[in-house]
């Protein structure tokens, strides 16, 4: 893992509330089509994701989905299926992968 990560990962904790920061289950970083990288930290009973992209920290709760894991706010939402995960911001929408 690259130094970045690092510091991104330590973000997103520092952003979060003690209590729930040592709760942390998961940290993935995801590389996209379009260039975008970001890191989602998923904690346990929450149903929300955390994400730390384009240099801000945000919270995305979770959204009824179809098919796979749909978390959403405002103009971002991040879809995670089986085989795909995608990020939208706005109308632009780009395929993204677990590194």
């Amino acid at each position: 893992m690259r130094p970045s990560h690092f510091i991104a990962i330590a973000v997103v904790a520092a952003a979060m509330p003690w209590p729930t920061a040592a709760l942390a289950q998961t940290f993935s970083t995801y590389q996209c089509r379009d260039g975008a990288q970001f890191v989602a930290a998923f904690y346990k009973g929450e149903k929300a994701v955390h994400l730390q992209l384009d240099g801000k920290s945000m919270r995305l709760p979770k959204r009824v989905a179809a098919i796979g894991t749909r978390y959403a706010k405002n103009d971002i939402t991040l879809r995670i299926m089986k085989t795909t995960t995608t990020l939208q911001r706005g109308t632009r929408m780009t395929e993204c992968t677990a590194k």
